[in-house]
């Protein structure tokens, strides 16, 4: 069940203008800037790092905005690290190196959860905030996740997709086996699909986060004697490359294809026609309110940090915090907003 995020919010802040009221009439001004009541109540070496795979690409580079929002305006330090490609170890060894600057919190996104888990389970215990964003690893000692509901998110896209295809025709999907987020999509699709025999899945490929690998496989299915009626893609690299293989067979609109996320390229080809529709996350949301709550745990961590918060009806932290998803397609691409929010810089 889904907590109440205001749940975790501690009383802090509360705690700290009560002190400051009572001792700031008898105590010099020096002391009371040391104490803090002056001020901030950050330090400015608090530092929060946001660990990634495939950091370079636009989906996370809009999460990047986010983390730097908040800590603009918590006047903190910040910083994204990661592999440039998609690349799990190099995500995991970015992660050792995050622990070892000992910083206030780490938000990651796990690439592979069973290869990052041990690493999230050492950080919590050396008394490291943790949470996971966008794709989790549900079975390490992560605080909670802050993200999409992705079985939700493909049981929207499955049935939008039976809906274009008038509940008929074979389907390519586009995914990354080892990522827990593009695992519950793909299991919410085929949920969708399972109460429309006539919808097949004809292949599931392994596109390694490389849009060229979706791209040459697009191809080659688009030249087959036997082309799918729908593309799928799980995440956000995959479909501009299919919609420019299914564009240059003139076969745009004619080929549904159902995409994830809003990078450029991907809403290019939706004002275009050619991508049918596209779900949309909030990467930019899910770095700026994580870093928020992560910032709120360095501040009034729970005792123990490494305690099972996920097994105690007690607990002052939530297991997940849904970020939210929307639909966007032709209808609606126009007003669909590309900046972020003013101020906190």
């Amino acid at each position: 069940m889904k907590s109440n995020v205001r749940d975790i919010l501690p009383q802090v802040h509360y705690m700290r203008r009560a002190w400051c009221l009572l001792f700031s009439a008898a105590l010099p001004a020096a002391i009371i800037s040391m104490t803090g009541c002056a001020g901030s109540p950050h330090e400015p070496t608090e530092k929060y790092i946001l660990v990634a795979d495939n950091t370079k690409i636009p989906y996370w580079q809009t999460a990047l905005q986010g983390l730097q929002h908040a800590t603009a305006e918590m006047k903190v330090k910040s910083e994204i690290q990661g592999p440039d490609g998609h690349d799990p170890q190099g995500e995991r060894d970015a992660f050792k190196r995050a622990v070892a600057e000992k910083p206030s919190g780490i938000l990651v996104s796990a690439a592979d959860s069973s290869l990052l888990g041990p690493d999230i389970d050492s950080a919590i215990e050396q008394g490291i905030p943790v949470i996971t964003i966008d794709s989790d690893a549900p079975e390490s000692k992560r605080l909670f996740f802050v993200g999409t509901d992705n079985f939700n998110a493909g049981m929207i896209g499955g049935k939008m997709t039976a809906k274009l295809l008038n509940n008929k025709g074979n389907v390519v999907i586009f995914t990354i086996p080892s990522q827990m987020n593009l695992k519950d999509r793909l299991a919410g699709y085929q949920a969708a699909f399972a109460d429309h025999t006539q919808i097949t899945v004809k292949q599931v490929v392994d596109m390694n986060g490389n849009s060229d690998v979706a791209f040459d496989a697009a191809k080659k299915l688009i030249d087959s004697k036997d082309k799918p009626d729908a593309f799928i893609c799980l995440e956000a690299l995959a479909c501009p490359a299919v919609a420019d293989v299914v564009n240059r067979a003139s076969l745009g609109g004619k080929v549904t294809i159902v995409a994830m996320d809003t990078d450029p390229g991907t809403v290019d080809w939706v004002n275009k026609g050619v991508i049918s529709a596209t779900i949309a996350q909030r990467p930019w949301t899910m770095a700026y309110y994580g870093t928020k709550l992560v910032d709120q745990i360095h501040h009034n961590p729970p005792k123990p940090l490494a305690g099972n918060w996920k097994e105690n009806v007690f607990s002052p932290l939530p297991t997940f915090v849904d970020t939210g998803t929307f639909v966007v397609n032709k209808q609606n691409v126009a007003g669909l907003s590309q900046q972020p929010p003013t101020g906190g810089q």
